[in-house]
């Protein structure tokens, strides 16, 4: 019988109460727990003497109860029990709260090894609350799960410890030995019980990177496989590309990446056996919106529908009007369909789309809604595709007849990243700018040369430019960073008396954001004091300053794609990101924006410093939880992309025996976010 299939009560000690625990966890099973690995360890074969302690360390100590239990209570209550400990160096001092039995566990005269934190203060020693075990029975590696409340790291140590020894004499290894070979992967059973009893660090290390690795390419090759099984046939074939008709009257010409990948959209639109189901992704700037403007040109042509769906009503707006330009001396028929459009408005624009008078819609969720319905829609484009989920695009491609899908994202995705996160798509990449965008000098200061930055801005605006300052927060008072409000308001006193400054943040109604961006784009506002509501696209070719207050609050792709609000038009432009922040993580990311415009090697150092939660925003979407891997890991990810590539030209959708046990481990992690078995 699978350990998967015996409840984690079947084990001793572990009742039903104590199994709820372990429900809470997300253990169920024996195999389960056995999949349950160590949050981290405690290192109990360096012996530490006590003279040598250093404040704040966590340290083992072996050494001997000596002083008598003395026990009484605090001021608050809590009782409390010392009692010292000595080895051939000094004497440690041991604090135990509400432990009204370690008297009995602990015996004067008897050596123990300690381990915890400890702090010395004018050479007084002490320890609170340390773990300890017996000088002859202690294990070198210590493992230490995650807990909830009622369940300690003993009772789980003794619960694994009793799996282990459940595991068969002979364990079906998912990866065959000659695959475990050839890419260095130690067997299964020695990675289980390494994982969480290490006979040594490096033992640690060879189970962790097979189990890793695994894991990684358990979810490789899954989402391969989703790919292709729900990739359907073109069921809107075209006759005819009119890329090349698009392309003339547009008022510039396109760069050699937007023509190649407008390209392969076009390829995937003429082929019958598979649908367009592609990722744009570019840099900011790069020209991703009229590479989908050329694409639904082409369908409409061919008699069919289209939908732009974007995160927010200022960027559906602007996709609108810029939309309107491109298409005004054409026949297409474009409208726009947001939440905050009367109903009277919304109502006309739907009657329009169902009777297939509409042949490009754009919109923000309000074509998600029910009563939004469509003649013929034949391909839908959403833009800044981390603000959506897979949910949220499905919902949209029901309302056609098997649309193909395009999906745009600034938000360069590393290489090693992108067939993870956009396991179920084609990617296409804008890898050049246009000629007339020009490099983004950034330059990192300190609040202490704010006023000179400020002064800068002042200068600019006197020349006829815009500027931008950016803040994390909206209202005073919620911490002590900037906020736009309070800041705008000390600027309008201060530094800009005599300029007209604009606040925008997400709070404010959808009417006012659109009064106060319709100002700025006029011209009428010279300095826009903003929240991050600018980052998914507000394109001001006159503005040529961008600050961003408190600099630390962002991941690196955000600064770029902030960044990326200026630098639009001719002139030459400014990013100037202020930061108090001593942390030397945060000071080496800041300074990667100040030594490169590149959006991809910005995105690579963003995952090696901070991980992959950038990259996925709402993404959270239809990924399985992973037990021990990290998307951050990109030497495993490379690794596990290397034998996914391996397994799949050895035998195509591992119909071979020897891979029996790596398909089942593929549905087993599907099976959590509600897949049906993979095929």
């Amino acid at each position: 019988m699978s350990l998967y299939n015996i409840k984690i009560e079947k084990l001793s000690g572990i009742g039903t109460k104590r199994a709820e625990l372990f429900n809470k966890l997300g253990v169920f099973s024996v195999g389960g727990l056995l999949n349950f690995y160590p949050r981290d360890y405690e290192d109990w074969s360096e012996i530490t003497s006590i003279s040598e302690v250093e404040n704040g360390a966590s340290v083992c100590i072996k050494a001997t109860v000596y002083d008598a239990f003395h026990s009484g209570y605090t001021k608050t209550g809590k009782f409390i029990t010392k009692t010292a400990v000595c080895d051939d160096s000094g004497v440690c001092e041991l604090v135990f709260y509400n432990n009204r039995y370690i008297d009995k566990m602990l015996k004067q005269g008897v050596t123990y090894r300690f381990f915890g934190k400890v702090s010395n203060v004018f050479g007084k020693v002490s320890m609170t609350s340390p773990t300890f075990s017996s000088d002859k029975a202690v294990a070198e590696m210590r493992p230490i799960y995650n807990l909830t409340a009622g369940l300690n790291n003993n009772t789980v140590i003794r619960a694994v410890k009793e799996a282990i020894n459940l595991l068969p004499e002979k364990i079906n290894d998912p990866l065959p030995q000659s695959l475990r070979e050839r890419f260095g992967l130690c067997g299964l059973e020695y990675a289980i019980k390494n994982i969480h009893f290490p006979e040594s660090i490096k033992a640690l290390e060879t189970a962790k990177k097979r189990l890793v690795v695994e894991e990684l390419l358990v979810l490789n090759l899954g989402l391969r496989n989703l790919k292709n099984r729900k990739r359907s046939k073109n069921k809107n074939l075209i006759s005819r590309d009119y890329s090349a008709e698009f392309e003339s009257f547009l008022p510039f010409k396109l760069t050699n990446a937007q023509r190649r990948v407008i390209s392969e959209c076009v390829n995937d639109l003429k082929n019958p056996e598979i649908s367009l189901n592609r990722l744009i992704q570019g840099d900011v700037g790069s020209g991703k919106t009229v590479v989908a403007g050329s694409v639904c040109y082409t369908l409409i042509k061919n008699g069919k529908q289209t939908a732009f769906m974007a995160p927010t009503e200022i960027l559906a707006e602007q996709h609108y009007n810029y939309f309107k330009e491109i298409f005004k001396n054409t026949d297409i028929k474009i409208a726009l369909l947001t939440g905050s459009m009367k109903a009277s408005e919304k109502n006309d624009v739907r009657k329009k789309l169902a009777l297939g008078e509409t042949d490009l819609i754009i919109g923000t969720h309000a074509l998600l809604t029910n009563d939004t319905e469509f003649k013929n829609l034949a391909l839908v484009v959403t833009d800044e595709q981390h603000r959506f989920g897979v949910a949220q695009r499905a919902k949209l491609i029901s309302k056609g007849n098997s649309p193909h899908l395009l999906v745009m994202s600034a938000t360069p995705i590393p290489r090693t990243l992108g067939l993870i996160i956009f396991g179920d798509l084609d990617i296409s990449t804008i890898n050049e700018l246009p000629p007339e965008r020009k490099e983004i000098n950034t330059l990192l200061i300190g609040s202490d040369k704010r006023v000179r930055a400020l002064e800068f801005i002042k200068k600019e605006i006197a020349k006829g430019r815009q500027a931008y300052i950016v803040c994390p927060l909206v209202e005073e008072g919620e911490t002590d960073l900037a906020s736009a409000e309070e800041y705008s308001a000390e600027l309008m006193l201060n530094h800009f008396s005599d300029i007209p400054v604009g606040t925008l943040h997400g709070k404010l109604k959808s009417a006012d954001k659109e009064a106060v961006m319709r100002d700025f784009c006029d011209n009428k506002l010279k300095l826009l004091v903003s929240t991050t509501v600018i980052e998914v696209g507000i394109d001001v070719a006159n503005a040529t300053v961008m600050m961003i207050e408190n600099a630390e609050c962002f991941g690196l792709s955000q600064l770029h794609q902030l960044r990326g609000r200026v630098g639009r038009g001719g002139e030459k432009s400014w990013c100037i990101l202020v930061s108090d922040s001593n942390t030397e993580n945060t000071k080496e990311r800041l300074r990667t924006m100040c030594t490169t415009n590149d959006g991809f090697k910005i995105a690579d150092a963003d995952l090696k410093l901070r991980g992959p939660g950038d990259f996925f925003g709402s993404r959270q979407h239809g990924l399985p939880k992973l037990s021990i891997s990290s998307l951050a890991d990109t030497r495993n990810l490379e690794l596990s992309q290397k034998i996914a590539d391996y397994v799949i030209l050895d035998s195509q959708n591992l119909l071979d025996d020897r891979y029996r046990g790596l398909k089942s481990e593929v549905k087993r992690l599907f099976n959590t976010i509600g897949e049906e078995s993979l095929n």
